[in-house]
């Protein structure tokens, strides 16, 4: 935003977030409960900082061309599932004039062990070839357990890479064992942007294979969570390509309970007269995009 419109976004900021946790204090008397360490106001500032750098692939402004109401649900969005973009646990995406907020691998993580289902965070391992690696199905339960892994230093090589597994320990004493081969995670990474091409997949494909069957494992318990309502409909870096879910936005196929829910926060008119100073309303070429640094499979955080 110009300078001399300061003011102006600090009006539209306040507005928009105001209402935003009017919204959340409805949630809340009918039985949401946010994560005890989340602090809602923390993470709003942090969200409107990213969203004042955050642009479409032509390098418009979220701000300048989101209506007012795609804002405010993103935003709503992200606290109900108690994620910060502060902590690279979700992303803002522009989809024409909408923006939507996109879950990371780092929040699906978090969300998974916040639904108490699982004591300790998920251990994954890659299968190179030479390994020399067994597991079984109970025919009793349907669940897989790990034989034997035997591994040689030698056979450590990204281009010897055969599948990937995670373990997850639950609450219960139980515990799952999810398994992906080298073909089904490439199909993972074909549905995100960069389709497997960034620097990240290159360069540390090891790192990036654990990531996507810990994402694949966390999942299945989130799903399966208490309050699996809250995530309904949502999305993170393996689900869609951002083509896919345009279309499916501009469709209307992803009205989940959340988001009929969520539209019902009072923002006022979204058109242009409501926005700062200098800002547009017009939707822009159907196309959708993410700054690079806000795309976290562009970029190996570990």
């Amino acid at each position: 935003m110009a300078t001399s419109n300061t003011k102006e976004v600090a009006v539209y900021q306040k507005n928009i977030s105001d209402q935003v946790l009017a919204k959340i204090k409805n949630f809340e008397q009918v039985g949401l409960r946010l994560p005890a360490n989340y602090a809602i106001d923390n993470a709003m500032k942090a969200a409107w900082l990213v969203l004042q750098d955050t642009e479409d692939r032509n390098h418009n402004k979220a701000l300048d061309v989101c209506t007012k109401e795609s804002i405010a649900n993103s935003l709503l969005d992200m606290v109900l599932q108690g994620l910060s973009v502060a902590k690279k646990q979700g992303y803002f995406i522009v989809y024409g004039n909408k923006l939507n907020f996109q879950r990371s691998y780092f929040g699906t993580v978090s969300v998974a062990l916040r639904s108490g289902k699982i004591k300790e965070e998920p251990v994954a391992n890659i299968i190179y070839e030479g390994d020399d690696f067994v597991y079984t199905i109970d025919p009793a339960t349907g669940r897989k357990k790990i034989v034997k892994h035997d591994q040689k230093i030698e056979n450590i090589d990204n281009n010897k890479i055969k599948a990937a597994y995670c373990i997850i320990q639950r609450s219960n004493g139980e515990s799952d064992l999810e398994i992906m081969t080298l073909k089904q995670i490439h199909d993972a990474w074909n549905q995100g942007a960069t389709k497997g091409k960034s620097p990240a997949h290159q360069n540390f494909s090891d790192q990036m294979c654990k990531k996507t069957v810990i994402n694949r494992a966390c999942k299945m318990i989130i799903n399966s969570s208490d309050d699996a309502w809250l995530y309904e409909g949502k999305t993170d870096e393996f689900d869609a390509t951002p083509e896919d879910q345009r279309d499916q936005e501009i469709n209307g196929t992803q009205q989940k309970k959340f988001v009929e829910e969520a539209e019902a926060v009072e923002i006022g008119s979204s058109d242009a007269s409501n926005a700062p100073t200098g800002t547009t309303a017009q939707t822009k070429k159907e196309n959708a995009s993410q700054t690079a640094k806000n795309a976290s499979d562009d970029e190996p955080e570990y």
